[in-house]
């Protein structure tokens, strides 16, 4: 429900907000409440996880792109999400999301958010996305960009992001011999 109440919450004052450009970056502001809290009274893992949805849906809003995206049939979908964790947060602190487009491949967008605690980074994640059809199947990349107007090459993502990008793409779940067993 917190989430919920959040989401709606986001889908007015978004509207308000400045305009941000397409690859952002995009500042979302939030704060700690009681519901985000795990036994030690700090934000919950999860949580961040699922605030940082939030924050992706203000990028599309202020973009302009959320609009375009529906009128498409497309929807978003996270593939892979890694996060480093710096400082806790705590209750009632107010914290900001910035959410940037790093860049992307034939199959997926490549996104960093950081959570800011002031100037302080506190939690920097990377994202791994894609855009489904309702009609069925993966929009490439190429389509994405094109409709916002961006240059088809994506922009060079630094060594660290590329790598975990390119390792996200070789996993693909499959079942061993070993783990077919258990």
């Amino acid at each position: 429900m917190n989430l919920l109440l959040r989401l709606c919450w986001l889908l007015i004052v978004s509207r308000f907000r400045a305009a941000v450009p397409p690859l952002g970056p995009c500042r979302t502001p939030f704060r700690v409440w009681p519901t985000d809290l795990d036994l030690l009274w700090h934000v919950n893992n999860g949580v961040y996880f699922s605030i940082m949805d939030l924050a992706r849906i203000d990028l599309m809003i202020r973009a302009g792109m959320s609009g375009r995206i529906r009128a498409n049939g497309w929807y978003p979908v996270v593939v892979a999400e890694t996060i480093q964790f710096r400082r806790s947060l705590n209750p009632f602190q107010r914290f900001e999301i910035q959410t940037r487009v790093l860049g992307w491949d034939d199959k997926g967008l490549v996104l960093e958010q950081q959570f800011f605690r002031g100037e302080e980074s506190v939690a920097h994640a990377l994202v791994r996305a894609r855009f489904l059809s309702r009609r069925g199947g993966t929009v490439p990349p190429a389509e994405l960009v094109a409709l916002f107007g961006l240059p088809p090459e994506s922009p060079a993502m630094g060594d660290y992001a590329a790598q975990w990008n390119a390792a996200q793409g070789e996993w693909r779940g499959a079942r061993t011999a070993e783990r077919a067993v258990l």
